[in-house]
């Protein structure tokens, strides 16, 4: 029986790191391998084993977008493949304490100033949606008086835990990644000062509905296309590969370049076997050179 890999969600994430989760719904696989480009737009892997349905990445950037894709192996072969777009947090100040979730609505108290002085007030506009898919949205709000030195969205994923997004006080937008589809979730913006929460607005939103496409098999995916017979007898043009060859080396990674010196390919394949003997995929787009296998 083919395995099958379930949605690749989100269960937590931090400026600088996140945990994934994925079901089996159907068979199993000997192994998994997570894939990804860091910051600097290095392709990474992550060999994961074949119980396992949980992994927590580490080594992130604060604000990045990242694309992970997940891959179910059996017998060396890729049988299926998951992929999700997520952002990591911005940045916490050191000083900032994470507020808890509460279940309040109302816009929280301030305490009174040390000083007769009032304090320049600060109001946050309506919370409102300006993009959404089943598995992301995208928050908007306004200031249409003072300003805040950052703000905290708030709220709770689709298994009841509570997640909170810091954002630096500049942004009047958010993506909120790893949602599940067709789930109803309540946003919490607060605006900050130093660590009080001087303002706070909330909104519902349900996100959409999941594709009701299938995956295609990464078989499909990877194998090589074979052309229709062309309408006349002009040939293909060739594509060849030059010489690989090892540009930089360490004890655990190593550089490696290659040129194309005929053609163009749409994407490239690198494998090997890793020290236990476990057969490694690497997947790199067309336009690359240079790869790090880390």
């Amino acid at each position: 029986a083919r395995p099958v890999l379930g949605d690749l969600g989100v269960t937590s994430i931090t400026s600088s790191s996140m945990r994934l989760q994925w079901s089996v719904p159907e068979g199993s696989f000997d192994s998994f391998m997570l894939q990804y480009q860091d910051a600097q737009g290095q392709p990474q892997a992550l060999p994961i084993d074949g119980e396992s349905r949980s992994v927590t990445v580490l080594g992130l950037s604060p604000s990045h977008r990242y694309r992970f894709h997940l891959y179910g192996l059996r017998g060396g072969k890729r049988i299926d493949r998951v992929s999700i777009d997520v952002i990591t947090a911005a940045e916490v100040p050191q000083e900032l304490v994470l507020p808890s979730e509460e279940p309040q609505h109302e816009k929280s108290q301030t305490e009174a100033p040390v000083s007769n002085a009032s304090p320049a007030r600060a109001v946050l506009g309506e919370l409102k949606v300006s993009s959404i898919s089943p598995g992301s949205m995208q928050l908007q709000w306004s200031i249409p008086e003072g300003s805040f030195d950052s703000f905290m969205l708030q709220y709770r994923d689709a298994q009841g835990q509570p997640q909170a997004l810091p954002i630096d006080g500049g942004s009047r937008l958010v993506t909120v990644p790893g949602l599940s589809p067709s789930h109803r979730y309540r946003f919490h913006l607060y605006g900050l000062r130093g660590r009080k929460k001087i303002d706070h607005i909330f909104t519902e939103v349900v996100t959409e509905e999941p594709e009701e496409l299938p995956l295609p098999s990464e078989e499909q995916k990877h194998e090589k296309l074979q052309p229709e017979a062309p309408p006349s007898d002009a040939p293909l043009a060739r594509a060849v590969l030059g010489e690989m060859r090892v540009s930089s080396i360490t004890p655990s990674s190593v550089e490696l370049q290659w040129s194309v010196p005929e053609g163009h390919f749409d994407s490239f394949m690198l494998q090997y076997r890793d020290a236990q003997g476990q057969p490694q995929a690497l997947p790199i787009d067309g336009g690359s050179r240079l790869v790090t296998v880390p």
